[in-house]
């Protein structure tokens, strides 16, 4: 089993969500986090002062898969999330040594 992690822009969150349904993906943890990259933030003018933005709102998605459908899930990320501008985000792919399921005690690759 594998955990994917992708931080993407808010806006790509509807979209991503779709399309990971569409090849079968039915659950995945959303957090709203904040951060900044080589994009560094921005400023910007609020009544005549300016100030920097320096972590900017992203959207972190957690999503647990078989080893078969690893590739997939990242190909349909980076596709679906990709806007060609700089702070289009990242994707993170680890390993998972066991899941369990609290309510039923599946565990496993059941428990995904």
């Amino acid at each position: 089993m594998k955990k994917i992690e992708a931080i993407i822009k808010p806006f790509k969150l509807d979209e991503l969500k779709d399309k990971l349904n569409e090849i079968g993906i039915k659950g995945m943890t959303v957090t709203e986090v904040k951060g900044f990259g080589r994009q560094k933030g921005h400023t910007e003018l609020y009544r005549g002062a300016e100030y920097v933005v320096d972590f900017l709102p992203k959207i972190k998605l957690e999503i647990v898969v078989p080893d078969k459908l690893t590739d997939t899930v990242v190909e349909t990320i980076a596709k679906t999330a990709h806007t060609g501008r700089i702070g289009d985000g990242k994707i993170f792919v680890s390993s998972l040594e066991d899941t369990v399921r609290i309510r039923t005690g599946e565990r496993g690759e059941d428990a995904v």
